[in-house]
C-alpha cells in the first residue's frame, strides 16, 4: 500500500479503481489499401460512433453544467459533420487508395497549422478544438480502448497530471466517484470544479501519476487530503466507516437546509453562493443558499466564437433572478483577462496578465462591451433583488467611471420606456490592496463590500496563487491579510455598509471564526459548503470570537493564527 498526501480540495471520501486520464499514442503510418471502399466505410462508422458520443456528452453537459458550457461539443459536432474537413479526408483515400487513419490525420494536420498560423487569436483556438475531433475520430478508426472522462461507465477515482475545465466539465457524477491529480492548489480551477459538482478530490500530490496502474484500487480522503493506493482490508474498512459517517454528517446538515444562519448568540449573517451558469442556482436552493454572492458572468462569454447579444445575456440573468425569487443575486460585469481569455477578442499578449489589462480595466477601454452587458442586467432587474458588482477596482476613478457608464445606459432604458428597477445595489470587489487601504473613502459611495480574498492574497503577498513553488506564501490566514479585511469592514460599518467575501476563504473552517469575529455580514462560497458552514456558525458565539479576531490581528505569523483558532474554537 502507498499512502500520498496533497491538498484536501474538495471534501468527502470516495473508494473506487483508478481511471488514469493520459494521452493515448494516436500516430499513423500509411499503407496502401485495395478495398478503398472499405476504407470509406470505416471512416463513416467511426464519424457515426464519434457523433453518438459528442451527442450525449452534449447532453449531459447542458444537463449538469448548463448551456454555455455544451456549446463547446456542440462546435465539435459542427467539425466532425463539415463537408469541407471530411470530403478532402474520402478523396485522399480514393485518389492515393490509402488507409483512412492516414487521411484523416494528413487533413486534420493542414487544418490544424493553417488555424494555428493565422492571424487571429480566435482562429488559433479553432487547430485545439480540430485536435479534440480528429483524436476522438482516429481513437475509432484505430481501434484505441482508452475512454474520455465524459464516457467512463463505472465508478472511478480519475487520476491525472491535472485537470482542465474541459476535463472537468465532461466528468459524470454518476460514476466519477472522486479525482486526484499531481499539481494543483485549492484555489486552482479543478477544484473549484470539483466543490461545484460535490466530487471528493485531493490535489497537488506531485507523484500520484506515478504510482497508480489503471484498476489499481484508491482511496481518496478529500477530508485529510490523503491518498491511499491498493490499501489493505483493514484500511478500506476503517474508510468505508469514515465514508459512511461523513454521508451521515451530510444528513444531519442538510436539515439545517431551510433554517436562517445564526450564531450561537443569534446574530444572523446571510450565507450565499458563487455560481457560473443558471443551470448553478440549482445547487444553492438545494443547498439553502440566501443569496448569489457571486454570478461570475465571464462564463457567458467563453466557449463561443463571438461575444454573447445583449438579449442572451438578458436571459441569462432574468433566469437567476427569477429563480431566485426575490434573495438577492449579485452579479460580477465581466471579469476577463490573467487566466481567463476571450480569444476572439484578439487580446494582445501581456508579460504579466494577472496585473494586466483585464476585468473594469477592459470594460472602460471596450465600453461596446461594457454597455451591451449593462443594459441586459438593468432589463433583467426587474424581476428579482440585483446587485451590480465591478471587479478589479483599484481607484475610486474607476469606481465612478463605471458608475456613470451604468447611470447613462439606465437613463437611455428609461427615455426607450423599458422598465429598470429602482432598488439595484452598486458594489466593488476589494481585491486590490489599494482599494482596501482606501476603504473608508471608497465605502462613501459604494453601497458594498464584497471581498475577493483570492486574489487579495496573491497581490498583497506578491506570490502567484497558480505557482507551486510560492504556493506556501499564499496565506489567508496571515495577519496581514486579516488587517486589511478588519479594514475594510470597519469603514463599511461605519458607513451603514455591508461587506461580504466572495473569496475561497469565505467557506474555509478555519477563517469562518475569524470572519464572524471581524464582523463580515455575507459570505458567499462553493454551494456544497453552505451548509458545513451553517452548522459550524451555530456554535459560535460572536462575542467570543470577536475576542480571537483581536488576538489574531495582533499575531506575527499565519501558523500562529491558527494555533489561536485551534485553541479556540474546539474549547
Amino acid at each position: 500500500m502507498n499512502k500520498i498526501s496533497g491538498i484536501a480540495a474538495s471534501a468527502g471520501i470516495a473508494i473506487a479503481r483508478a481511471f488514469i486520464l493520459e494521452h493515448p499514442d494516436y500516430s499513423v503510418q500509411k499503407k496502401q489499401v485495395n478495398d478503398t471502399q472499405a476504407e470509406l466505410d470505416k471512416l463513416d462508422d467511426a464519424l457515426q460512433q464519434s457523433s453518438v458520443e459528442l451527442e450525449a456528452i452534449k447532453e449531459r453537459t447542458l444537463q449538469e453544467l448548463g448551456e454555455k458550457k455544451a456549446e463547446i461539443f456542440e462546435s465539435h459536432l459542427l467539425i466532425l459533420n463539415d463537408p469541407e474537413f471530411i470530403d478532402p479526408v474520402k478523396s485522399l483515400i480514393t485518389t492515393e487508395s490509402i488507409n483512412a487513419s492516414y487521411a484523416l490525420n494528413e487533413i486534420a494536420n493542414q487544418f490544424i497549422g493553417m488555424f494555428e498560423n493565422m492571424k487571429s487569436a480566435y482562429l488559433q483556438e479553432r487547430a485545439a478544438d480540430m485536435r479534440d475531433v480528429s483524436k476522438r475520430i482516429l481513437k475509432h478508426l484505430l481501434g484505441i480502448s482508452q475512454v474520455s472522462p465524459a464516457e467512463i461507465a463505472e465508478e472511478t477515482i480519475v487520476i491525472a497530471e491535472d485537470l482542465t475545465p474541459s476535463d472537468t466539465a465532461q466528468l459524470n457524477r454518476r460514476y466519477v466517484k472522486g479525482f486526484t491529480t499531481n499539481i494543483g492548489g485549492r484555489t486552482s480551477h479543478s477544484a473549484i470544479m470539483a466543490r461545484s459538482l460535490e466530487i471528493p478530490a485531493v490535489v497537488g500530490t506531485q507523484n500520484v501519476l506515478a504510482q497508480v496502474t489503471s484498476g489499481d484500487l484508491v482511496i481518496v480522503d478529500g477530508l485529510a487530503g490523503e491518498v491511499f493506493i491498493n490499501p489493505s482490508e483493514e484500511i478500506v474498512a476503517e474508510y468505508r466507516i469514515k465514508q459512511q459517517a461523513y454521508d451521515l454528517q451530510i444528513a444531519e446538515w442538510k436539515k439545517l437546509r431551510d433554517l436562517p444562519t445564526l450564531t450561537e448568540d443569534n446574530v444572523q449573517v446571510e450565507l450565499a453562493a458563487n455560481i457560473g451558469t443558471p443551470a448553478d442556482v440549482e445547487g444553492v436552493l438545494e443547498n439553502g443558499g440566501e443569496a448569489v454572492g457571486l454570478y461570475r458572468t465571464e462564463f457567458l462569454y467563453m466557449g463561443r466564437d463571438k461575444l454573447p447579444s445583449e438579449n442572451v445575456q438578458y436571459n441569462a440573468y432574468k433566469t437567476v433572478l427569477e429563480k431566485m425569487s426575490g434573495k438577492p443575486v449579485v452579479v460580477r460585469t465581466l471579469d476577463i483577462g490573467g487566466d481567463k481569455e476571450l480569444p476572439y477578442l484578439e487580446m494582445p499578449k501581456e508579460m504579466n496578465p494577472f496585473l494586466g489589462f483585464r476585468a473594469i480595466r477592459l470594460c472602460l477601454d471596450r465600453q461596446d462591451i461594457f454597455r451591451v452587458q449593462l443594459r441586459a442586467l438593468l432589463r433583467a432587474s426587474v424581476y428579482g433583488n440585483l446587485r451590480i458588482m465591478f471587479p478589479m477596482i483599484a481607484t475610486l476613478g474607476e469606481f465612478r467611471a463605471a458608475k456613470a457608464v451604468l447611470l447613462e445606459e439606465k437613463e437611455k432604458l428609461t427615455s426607450e420606456g423599458i422598465a429598470v428597477s429602482e432598488n439595484i445595489q452598486l458594489g466593488i470587489m476589494v481585491e486590490i490592496p489599494s482599494t482596501a487601504v482606501l476603504a473608508d473613502q471608497f465605502a462613501k459611495e459604494v453601497d458594498f463590500f464584497s471581498i475577493g480574498t483570492n486574489d487579495l492574497i496573491q497581490y498583497t503577498m506578491a506570490a502567484d496563487r497558480m505557482n507551486e513553488r510560492v504556493s506556501y506564501l499564499y496565506q489567508p490566514y496571515n495577519p496581514s491579510i486579516l488587517r486589511l479585511i478588519d479594514m475594510v469592514i470597519k469603514a463599511a460599518h461605519k458607513q451603514g455598509k455591508w461587506v461580504g467575501m466572495c473569496g475561497e476563504m469565505a467557506g474555509d473552517e478555519t477563517a469562518i471564526p475569524l470572519l464572524i469575529g471581524l464582523g463580515l455580514d455575507e459570505f458567499s462560497m462553493s454551494a456544497s459548503s453552505i451548509l458545513p458552514a451553517r452548522s459550524l456558525i451555530s456554535k459560535l458565539s460572536t462575542s467570543d470570537m470577536k475576542q480571537l479576531a483581536e488576538k489574531a490581528l495582533e499575531q506575527a505569523t499565519a501558523e500562529e493564527v491558527v494555533e489561536l483558532v485551534k485553541a479556540t474554537v474546539s474549547k
